[in-house]
């Protein structure tokens, strides 16, 4: 297949980009940074998401465009770093399928990234992909976010919206942050700890991305492991992964004043579950949180 994507220079983007060079599948990357060292054999154009429509050469004849560039959300959210947040996956996405409308043949597959923002802060509620939108500003961008890949469903595509949740490799993200004061021994839990996070094995995530591309599934699908856990239990997990203690909570009020509005990141509830990607026949390489997290920190 002729394969176009965008965000490829970052932590999911790098790792899906090498398998599917394996699997031997022509590769086009969109990104800002036209030089780019990606992989022999892989173009490169260049593209702006939140200014305009990517070049029509690199979408020309793409049988599947995966769609994962966006601003990181784990920053301080000033009013500038909201706009881009939401510019870079909202305008971003929205530039992308109008140029779909412009070409010959929109590309027939659209696998474009979504988050587990999108159900907001839920307590101990389950929820799956029917569940609905929550509130708050992420889920407020998750909901646009979802809605502009949409709108390529009007030129007959596919669109599969991936709502990631906290995705684990030692490189990059969530997990790369908390590594360092773990290995120290004075990593703890967040908060009173009982907020439920959604975790999934970095390659389950690419696998989860490689399986929507050859298989015929539809709308929203959870990119999460079938068993979240609490930060409690993550903590300790961790901890016992690394054989550090880890006696040193961080105090909500602490992460409050340090982060501000995006600490609700941190200290809110989120308990998903992937029941299309299970229902569909994907099978996860990583279920059990010890096993990823040994994997990922060996």
């Amino acid at each position: 297949m002729k394969i176009t994507i965008s965000g490829a220079s970052g932590l999911i983007g790098r790792r899906l980009l090498k398998t599917l060079a394996a699997d031997g599948h022509t590769l086009q990357v969109l990104s800002r940074h036209a030089g780019t060292n990606m992989p022999g054999g892989v173009r490169v154009a260049a593209w702006d998401p939140a200014r305009g429509e990517p070049p029509m050469e690199a979408l020309q004849d793409a049988d599947a465009v995966i769609h994962l560039a966006g601003e990181p959300v784990a920053q301080r959210w000033s009013s500038d770093a909201k706009r881009r947040i939401r510019d870079s996956r909202v305008a971003g996405t929205t530039n992308l399928v109008r140029a779909f409308s412009k070409l010959p043949h929109a590309p027939p597959i659209l696998i474009s990234a979504s988050a587990i923002g999108y159900y907001g802060l839920r307590g101990e509620e389950l929820l799956t992909e029917s569940s609905a939108p929550g509130s708050g500003f992420l889920a407020e961008v998750c909901v646009a976010w979802e809605q502009a890949a949409q709108d390529a469903e009007k030129l007959a595509v596919r669109v599969v919206r991936v709502r990631t949740g906290i995705v684990l490799d030692q490189r990059g993200g969530a997990l790369a942050k908390m590594l360092p004061p773990f290995k120290m021994g004075v990593g703890g839990k967040l908060g009173n700890g009982r907020q439920w996070m959604s975790w999934i094995h970095a390659e389950d995530l690419v696998g989860m991305l490689r399986f929507a591309l050859n298989n015929q599934v539809s709308g929203p699908m959870n990119g999460v492991s079938p068993n979240p856990v609490t930060n409690s239990d993550f903590t300790s997990a961790l901890a016992s992964v690394l054989k550090r203690p880890a006696l040193i909570p961080a105090p909500a009020l602490g992460l409050k004043l340090a982060f501000g509005e995006m600490s609700e990141m941190l200290l809110g509830s989120q308990r998903v579950l992937p029941r299309v990607a299970e229902a569909s026949g994907y099978r996860f390489q990583f279920t059990d949180l010890d096993a990823a997290l040994a994997d990922v920190v060996k």
